[in-house]
Parts: C-alpha cells; sequence; structure tokens
C-alpha cells in the first residue's frame, strides 16, 4: 500500500533524521538525537494543517483567488472556502518527481505547468541536507515560459519540543513590525511591536498569546539570517528556524482554532512575501523568461 503522502524519502546526519514526502515534497519528520523537533504527521495520514507542506509559487493568501499582472486580470481556484481565498500556492497536493538522494540529502522538482489563474510554466526544485548545522532547505523556482512571471515562495514547518502546549516556551523572535489584517486575514497595515504583546525581540515566554500574524522589519545577523528561537526551560531542550535575506517575513501560528492542534506546536513559516501580494507587489519576484529564483532556510535543535 502507498502512502497517502506516497514514496517516503530519509535522509540521515549528525543525529538528525527527516522525512520528506512525495506529495507536495513535504517535511514530514524531522528529529534529532531520537527527540522530534518538528510537529509532522504520521505516514498513513495526510498533512493537516499545512504541516511540513511547500507555499509556492505564492505562500498566504490571495483575496478572492483575483489579482492583476500587468495588465491582464487573473483568477484562481479558491482553496479556502470558508474565506473565499486562494490559498499556499499549488504544489501542495501534487506529486514531486525525485531528482537526487543522498544519506544526507534528497532533491525533488515539480514541473509547475500553465494553468487557469497562472499561465506560466515553472520549475520548481527544493533541496534538503542534513549537517552540523541541522537541516537547510532551498527552494528554487526557474521562469521555462516566454514572458515574466510573479513568483514568492514560503513554507509550514511547527516547531516542537515535547508535547507542549506552547504557552510555557520562551520565544524569541528578531521582528519590528507586525502585519495588521481585516477580517478575513487580508493586510491592511502593520504596525511596530513595541509596546504591545507582540514584542518577542527580547525572549519571554508565550503564556496564552494566541499568535497568527506575519512579522517583518527582521534584525539580521552579519551572514544576513534571522533566527527564529524557542525553548523550554523545564526540559532544557529548544529549537532555532533560520531564514535567509530572501525571506522578509515570517508567519507564527499557535492554531487556537483548531481544537485537535491548538496550541501543541509553533508554526514559524519563511515567507518571501506577505499575504496578499500578488495583488499588493509587495516584495514579490517578478522572473523574467529563464531566470531563477533561490531562498534558503533551516532548522536546528538548541543545547
Amino acid at each position: 500500500m502507498v502512502a497517502p503522502s506516497g514514496d517516503q524519502f530519509e535522509i540521515r546526519g549528525a543525529g538528525y533524521h527527516a522525512v520528506v514526502t512525495e506529495g507536495g515534497a513535504a517535511l514530514r519528520v524531522l528529529e534529532h538525537q531520537g527527540h522530534r523537533i518538528i510537529d509532522g504527521f504520521d505516514a498513513d495520514a495526510m498533512a493537516a494543517g499545512g504541516r511540513g507542506q511547500l507555499l509556492m509559487p505564492w505562500p498566504n493568501r490571495l483575496r478572492d483567488g483575483k489579482y492583476t499582472w500587468q495588465g491582464r486580470d487573473l483568477q484562481l481556484a479558491l482553496t479556502e472556502p470558508a474565506r473565499q481565498h486562494a490559498s499556499h500556492g499549488l504544489v501542495r497536493w501534487v506529486s514531486w518527481t525525485l531528482e537526487e538522494h543522498a544519506p544526507h540529502s534528497v532533491s525533488l522538482v515539480h514541473r509547475l505547468m500553465a494553468q487557469t489563474g497562472y499561465p506560466w510554466l515553472v520549475e520548481l526544485r527544493v533541496h534538503y541536507v542534513l549537517s552540523a548545522d541541522g537541516l537547510t532547505v532551498t527552494q528554487s523556482a526557474t521562469n521555462l515560459g516566454d514572458s515574466p512571471a510573479p513568483y514568492a515562495s514560503g513554507a509550514h514547518p511547527y516547531l516542537r519540543i515535547g508535547e507542549g502546549p506552547v504557552d510555557g516556551w520562551e520565544l524569541t523572535l528578531p521582528a519590528a513590525s507586525r502585519c495588521l489584517v481585516d477580517d478575513r486575514l487580508i493586510p491592511v497595515g502593520r504596525e511596530v511591536v513595541e509596546g504591545t504583546a507582540y514584542d518577542f525581540r527580547v525572549a519571554r515566554p508565550i503564556r496564552q498569546t494566541q499568535l497568527d500574524d506575519a512579522f517583518t522589519d527582521l534584525d539580521r545577523a552579519e551572514d544576513g539570517t534571522t533566527t527564529v528561537l524557542v525553548r523550554d526551560r523545564a526540559s532544557g531542550r529548544g529549537v532555532a528556524l533560520w531564514v535567509d535575506e530572501q525571506h522578509t517575513w515570517l508567519q507564527l501560528y499557535t492554531a487556537d482554532v483548531v481544537p485537535e492542534y491548538a496550541r501543541r506546536a509553533l508554526a514559524v513559516e519563511p515567507m518571501t512575501a506577505p499575504a496578499n501580494a500578488f495583488n499588493s507587489g509587495e516584495d514579490v519576484a517578478t522572473l523574467a523568461p529563464g531566470e531563477e529564483f533561490s531562498a534558503s532556510w533551516g532548522i536546528r535543535a538548541l543545547d
């Protein structure tokens, strides 16, 4: 019997173990020294709540599935019926083709065909590699068509330290601004986090804070990366997620509206553009014919 997410590709290295799936090229498992550091999904189950999935060629939501690109009005299928949006791209549930599989790394590729709402032929690729620095993920896209294409990317890992809940975990989030949204979760502005419940620039417990928010104005290290830290002082364990300079946004989500998953893990979603970006134009890449866009992020265990 084939798993609901298709073939399973295991990789191991430096005390880490990961499983990537054919379906959506999703990160189903990530462990360090036998401890799960993401909240993934079982081999006999579908991904729930976006767990481990890749968000390409756009992350988050597009209002009403509509946008205009270079004078052309386009309409995507509405994949978030409750809010009537097109959500999280076009490749979460498709089959990806294995390109290379080594003991510590795996690469998959998917050719996204021109279609209603996104009429460009784009080749997508993802490379997962394990090392002493943890897991590094590189997502890339190449425009194989003859006209410029809009593009952004994201991913949807849930960080995990034990069984949760997240309330007692300490969060460090080096972001100075938070996106403000309307009742359909579409951006309407932003605010500085200083003086609000969303200021986690200095480590502090999450407690009862409910998160389904995008953050930007990220503080960068000398190498251009931004790192989110989550620690459980009781167990002494922790996990970090870093993003490169292409990722200008981080979406954090505690899943309070989903009873079976609420607050048992913290989604930290790298995004190269915010919600509704194909309409606002903010941080959207324009891929010229033949051009490639690449962005990297990663997860590692903390001592």
